[in-house]
């Protein structure tokens, strides 16, 4: 994360008196919507396994920003206590007199072929990229219902729209995950927490680092700023780069006797 980069993050909009929750915050996208969230007034609470990098990030956003931001261990295992996660979080967001918002930032990408080739790699990528996120998510959502707003923004991405030969495990769990948000949308909106659904196309991350085939790369910086926008508009479902809309209308409408031969 450059110095010149937070330059622009500062033209952030004002988040006083709100708490991020940035769930899988040792991601590119996550440190610096963290940033951009702390420029634009918020405090900030950095959830992951890697502790050691997370408090690098929390100092770097405070001595930028000069907002509160900490650290603390999450595993987005479902088996974990995510029920005490959830109440930590609630119990630090009234200490600070805050509203909780939640930025879920986590997932992984193993390549297709490997998880052909073994389950347990398959079922360690649904359960991270769904399951995790459904547990987490379903254990906040009470919080966030009694304090009656707040913000929810995860970032999905665009393999969730269509099964593709290359990735059809992974978008599968996507798909599920898009599903679910639409059901905690209508449910949320209920009492005044918008959720906001970013449909992610290529970005250049660890997770994508190395693969064939990429095109139309898009820094995390720029997503970070896209994902805070959104949800300060309150965004319900918006692509970023905004032109994998159209990419991907394309793709859903490809009939399937043609698509399913496709080489995608």
């Amino acid at each position: 994360m450059s110095v010149a980069g937070s330059a622009s993050i500062s033209a952030a909009g004002p988040w006083e008196g709100h708490l991020w929750l940035v769930l899988g915050g040792s991601s590119s996208v996550a440190r610096s919507f963290a940033l951009a969230a702390a420029a634009g007034g918020a405090e900030v609470l950095l959830a992951g396994r890697d502790r050691l990098d997370l408090e690098r990030t929390a100092a770097d956003v405070r001595v930028r920003t000069g907002r509160r931001a900490e650290a603390i261990y999450f595993d987005a295992d479902p088996y974990t206590d995510h029920a005490a996660f959830a109440d930590a979080c609630r119990i630090k967001a009234g200490a600070a007199g805050a509203t909780l918002d939640v930025l879920l930032a986590f997932g992984v990408m193993p390549e297709q072929a490997a998880m052909d080739r073994d389950f347990a790699l398959a079922q360690s990528a649904i359960m991270v990229n769904y399951t995790g996120a459904v547990s987490i998510l379903a254990r906040l959502v009470p919080v966030l219902e009694a304090q009656g707003r707040g913000r929810v923004v995860v970032l999905n991405s665009v393999a969730g729209d269509r099964g593709r030969l290359k990735n059809y495990l992974y978008g599968s769990a996507k798909a599920g995950l898009n599903t679910y948000l639409q059901g905690l949308r209508a449910r949320l909106v209920r009492s005044g927490v918008g959720v906001t659904t970013v449909k992610a196309g290529f970005l250049d991350t660890a997770m994508t680092w190395g693969l064939p085939g990429l095109f139309l790369v898009a820094s995390p910086a720029a997503c970070a700023q896209a994902c805070l926008a959104a949800a300060a508009k309150g965004r319900d479902v918006v692509y970023f780069p905004r032109f994998w809309r159209w990419i991907m209308a394309i793709i859903k409408v490809i009939p399937e006797r043609r698509f399913k031969r496709m080489n995608i």
